[in-house]
């Protein structure tokens, strides 16, 4: 559930708000007139659909929707189906029981979230235990008014135990169950673990509670609610719906977070993907160094650990080979020596003998920031390795890279008239290496130098 939140559901959050962005359904006329087929196979069908069907699966409980679905497959195997066929299936499973109660038709219930584009944000205030719902827009935009609602299935819990499933079908509700009392511990979580396609905006007072909740006990959110928090709060700001500030309250915990897949939504939203241009916002940087790091020591020792005695551990931990070289990234651009020394120390110990491979999980990240710290005697040694004959695509990929991460602009003077050589790369290597190159702080000015000398 994990990958699927962090794979499916939350990218597809990210990309779901933009205007014009299509409903998961379409009409046959849209169809025929302004939709090419083509464009229905994309990720509003796939993941939106993926996630819509979470949903619905877990508010009918999978003991139900899979004994709907096997109905629905029986009935229409060998022939075609649309959506209502779908919901039928599920509507004639609920009336057969009744365990699971649905506020309204299964039909209804789905429409809303398939026949209208976007998806709700939902506000809560804990005093009043209101509920109110708005389609997600950007609130910085002027004309960004739709009215649109949704049946939505709220799961929640307070004060770490779970609560029966409430609904919200109109645009706002009060819930007294939700008032919660004067008491620092008494705080409310809702949409737990991401079972809903929907963001959700706390009133200070809740957040304030949460915050402080973290801080002392972060285990006792679930690691997926924690995920979606950070994630809710940076879209939230993002969007005009509260401040940066309010956000940060939520990330102190965070040197007792050991989740890496939480820690990569933490620096996918506080560290830019072009890690030097940030160099030159002097204010941000060292604030955001002295910040990260202070909470990012833990975790990059956990880790450090493994790298240094047994990196074979970490072949079954599913997020440390897809995350674990953004958090060493990190660390090392924010100037933590223990990185630096690491990333030398693998170095070094590849120079002496070039059979013994550096880790694939942090490759990229050590071959950049050794050659940094390096002179001339490791730039060349990259050099020679990516003429190796037995060289991979993605080993000379990830050796283009570093030969542009030397902090001697002579060698990246060298590297750029090389990359102009018909007879060291083939031609379509000259405007990789000048990309490289010109993303690194001191490549950014050699870069254009050399581009109008040679035009």
């Amino acid at each position: 559930d994990k990958i699927f939140y962090d794979h499916v559901v939350q990218p597809v959050l990210r990309e779901d708000n933009e205007i014009g962005v299509r409903s998961l359904s379409e009409s046959e006329d849209k169809i025929k007139g302004p939709f090419s087929l083509m464009s229905l196979f994309d990720s509003i069908t796939y993941n939106k659909g993926a996630s819509i069907t979470w949903m619905l699966s877990g508010f009918l409980t999978e003991k139900l929707f899979i004994r709907a679905l096997n109905s629905y497959l029986k009935e229409f195997s060998f022939s075609n189906a649309n959506q209502d066929d779908l919901w039928t299936h599920i509507q004639m499973v609920v009336d057969a029981q009744d365990e699971v109660q649905l506020p309204t038709s299964v039909k209804q219930i789905m429409d809303s979230w398939t026949c209208q584009n976007g998806f709700p944000v939902l506000t809560l205030n804990i005093t009043t235990g209101t509920i109110s719902q708005e389609q997600f827009l950007n609130k910085r935009n002027e004309n960004s008014s739709y009215n649109n609602t949704w049946i939505i299935p709220i799961s929640w819990m307070r004060n770490g135990s779970s609560q029966p499933l409430m609904w919200l079908d109109k645009s706002s509700k009060v819930f007294p169950e939700m008032q919660v009392l004067e008491s620092e511990s008494d705080w409310i979580l809702l949409n737990v673990n991401l079972s809903g396609y929907y963001r959700v905006n706390y009133d200070q007072l809740n957040l304030k509670r949460i915050a402080h909740l973290l801080q002392n006990d972060p285990k006792a959110i679930p690691a997926v609610s924690r995920f979606q928090l950070i994630d809710n709060v940076f879209a939230l700001t993002q969007f005009g719906y509260i401040q940066i500030e309010t956000a940060l309250e939520l990330t102190k915990y965070l040197a007792r977070e050991d989740e890496l897949f939480i820690w990569n939504v933490v620096l996918l939203n506080l560290v830019p993907e072009n890690l030097e241009s940030t160099l030159k916002n002097y204010e941000v940087y060292p604030l955001l160094k002295k910040y990260l790091l202070k909470r990012m020591l833990p975790i990059y020792h956990y880790y450090a650990g493994f790298i240094r005695q047994n990196v074979h551990a970490l072949e079954d931990d599913y997020f440390a080979q897809v995350y674990l070289e953004k958090l060493f990234a990190t660390a090392c651009w924010l100037g933590l020596q223990d990185c630096l020394n690491l990333s030398s120390e693998l170095y070094a110990k590849w120079m002496d003998n070039p059979e013994d491979k550096i880790p694939f999980l942090i490759r990229r990240t050590v071959c950049c920031y050794g050659v940094a710290v390096g002179s001339d005697k490791e730039w060349n040694f990259a050099w020679e390795m990516y003429n190796h004959t037995n060289s991979t695509k993605e080993d000379k990929d990830i050796l283009l890279s570093a030969m542009s991460c030397t902090k001697e602009s002579w060698l990246l003077y060298r590297y750029l008239q090389y990359g102009l050589s018909d007879t060291l790369f083939s031609s379509n290597c000259t405007p990789i290496i000048i990309s490289y190159v010109v993303t690194k702080d001191i490549g950014h000015h050699i870069a254009w130098d050399f581009v109008t000398e040679n035009w």
